[in-house]
């Protein structure tokens, strides 16, 4: 298929700012890469190259924590049994498990629950209701779900059990009723930062519990969780976020949990961890479990005290990923072939199959937006029901865009780049229809992809001195990009190799050295390797042999002497 040329524009570095952190004492090229992520004087740029707790906001500014509190400490003198209901995503998880574990701490008897995403879905349901009073519990608390738990929330005032909701996702007109909300989206919360992810907040609740009841707060143990959860989750690393991702990346370092040590260990992870060793190692296989069925393991490994138990569900945890990826390769080519083999895609990309697995259509749907920058909807149909996600691209929000058409769908809720929803299936061919006749109207530069890059340098500038400079700025994420290079004219000093499933390595050389250049995902495309190239790469170190290479972005013919 047929998908426009990216344009390549340099990131924005106003002058001042610039010239501003230059007269701080900040060497040039760290100095552009600070203002042109917004940061203009000395302090700012101090705070966001030195994360710490001091920068957290005080919990007590989110609207409805002191509630909350109050209804915690009323259960806990009662000896009143808690149900912790979460979600099977590794936010989800983590978050479960930093609140069951903190809440069990402090004396309180707690029954975690997950759903199933293949029998129940997302989110917190009338059957997780009357589960927990099941189980004996007169309260339950939601993380990472329950902001559109509207049935739940109903079932919980039915069997008179408390519902506390805290959720980071987008709420509706109205809130569940009957329920304390912690959400800093909701209508009246001034709290400062409000892309906390469903793991942020249950550090924020366990932080303030622990501080309510003078407990010590053990800060390395709630953001090594807490992290796993904002990184995996794809939050904007900013603010907050970004000193919860920071800390916690750090304490991984160090990990006293057997749960923890077993998963890195069978990850193949090792120290000092960045943000992409989360992104793509271990946030992967703890989503695995709930994207093959039940997210259970995920969570008995993050609670799990026995070094051997331990062991046994990092690997359970491990089959699960292979299957996983697995079922992505059968998805992604069969999407591919439904958004059309030959000529341009369609402005927003649905397609849905009854051989597809409903834990991965998610996946699959993120990677085949960013290829082919534009939204895409992919769901899995069961029956008469079709369980899907959709994924979107900056500049779009996909949660608006379908709000519209929600009063048809039987589930629907998420935040702007990414939604859930579970819908007839026998209306998804008159769905897609209004959606792409409605996508029609969208600017046509929405859906062309551009490559924003950093600094633009010779092959010959690629030395220690800038990896240590680019380091500085680590974790990357959502919002804190990782810094892209713009590296030309480059010659091929090698013939392409091919490796793994689908992936390219070339040694290219500049004007008196030579890199190599790693192109995950790349053996397929067409690249005349022989002709003068210009390259968009971020810089990177085998962690084998210590030696920097580049991470191949966007490549194209040698044409700095025309405009772009």
């Amino acid at each position: 298929m047929r998908v426009p040329e990216a344009i390549w524009e340099r990131a924005a570095a106003p002058a001042e700012k610039v010239a501003a952190l230059e007269a701080a004492g900040f060497e040039s090229r760290l100095a552009t890469l600070l203002a042109a992520r917004g940061i203009g004087d000395a302090r700012g740029a101090r705070e966001f190259l030195h994360p710490s707790r001091g920068q957290l906001h005080p919990p007590e500014l989110l609207l409805g924590l002191d509630r909350a509190l109050e209804r915690i400490v009323a259960a806990r003198e009662r000896g009143e049994r808690i149900a912790v209901v979460g979600d099977y995503d590794a936010d989800g998880v983590s978050a479960t498990a930093l609140l069951t574990a903190t809440l069990r701490s402090v004396g309180l008897p707690v029954e975690p629950l997950l759903p199933r995403r293949d029998g129940e879905g997302y989110g917190f349901q009338a059957i997780h209701a009357r589960r927990a009073v099941e189980l004996g519990c007169a309260l339950a608390i939601t993380v990472d779900c329950g902001i559109t738990g509207f049935d739940g929330a109903r079932e919980s005032v039915r069997l008179g059990l408390d519902l506390i909701v805290t959720d980071h996702h987008l709420p509706e007109e109205q809130l569940p009723e009957a329920a304390v909300v912690i959400n800093p989206k909701q209508p009246g919360c001034a709290y400062p930062y409000a892309e906390l992810t469903g793991a942020g907040l249950a550090l924020k609740l366990a932080v303030a519990l622990l501080e309510r009841l003078g407990e010590e707060v053990p800060w390395e143990a709630l953001l090594r969780v807490a992290a796993i959860g904002t990184i995996a989750d794809v939050a904007p690393l900013t603010g907050e976020n970004r000193v919860i991702a920071a800390l916690g990346l750090a304490a991984l370092a160090r990990p006293r949990s057997p749960g923890l040590r077993a998963l890195a260990d069978r990850a193949g992870v090792r120290p000092p961890l960045r943000a992409a060793d989360i992104g793509f190692r271990l946030g992967p296989r703890l989503n695995a479990a709930g994207r093959m069925g039940a997210a259970d393991d995920a969570l008995d490994l993050l609670l799990a005290r026995e070094e051997g138990r331990a062991r046994e569900l990092a690997e359970r945890l491990e089959r699960a990923n292979a299957q996983r990826q697995a079922w992505e390769v059968r998805i992604l080519a069969e999407a591919r072939e439904a958004a059309g083999s030959e000529g341009k895609p369609a402005p927003l990309v649905a397609a849905w199959s009854a051989g597809w697995h409903r834990g991965v259509v998610g996946i699959v749907a993120g990677r085949l937006a960013r290829e082919l920058h534009r939204p895409v909807v992919l769901l899995a149909v069961d029956g008469g029901l079709a369980v899907g996600s959709g994924r979107s691209v900056e500049g779009i929000s996909l949660h608006d865009f379908l709000r519209p058409w929600a009063d048809r769908f039987e589930k629907f809720g998420g935040h702007e780049l990414a939604v859930g929803l579970t819908v007839a299936a026998d209306r998804l061919p008159e769905l897609r229809a209004e959606w792409q006749q409605a996508a029609a109207a969208w600017p046509a530069d929405a859906l062309v992809p551009r490559r924003c890059y950093d600094l633009e340098l010779g092959l010959d500038e690629v030395e220690e001195g800038l990896w240590q400079t680019l380091r500085q700025l680590e974790p990357f994420g959502v919002g804190n990009g990782e810094p892209i290079l713009r590296l030309g004219p480059l010659a091929a000093a090698s013939s392409p190799r091919t490796f793994g499933s689908g992936h390219l390595s070339i040694w290219v050389k500049g004007e008196r050295r030579e890199i190599e250049l790693i192109g995950w995902g790349w053996a397929a495309r067409r690249v005349d390797w022989r002709a003068p190239l210009e390259v968009l790469a971020h810089l990177d170190r085998d962690r084998r042999s210590d030696r920097i290479t580049l991470r191949l972005v966007d490549v194209r013919a040698w044409r700095r002497a025309a405009a772009d």
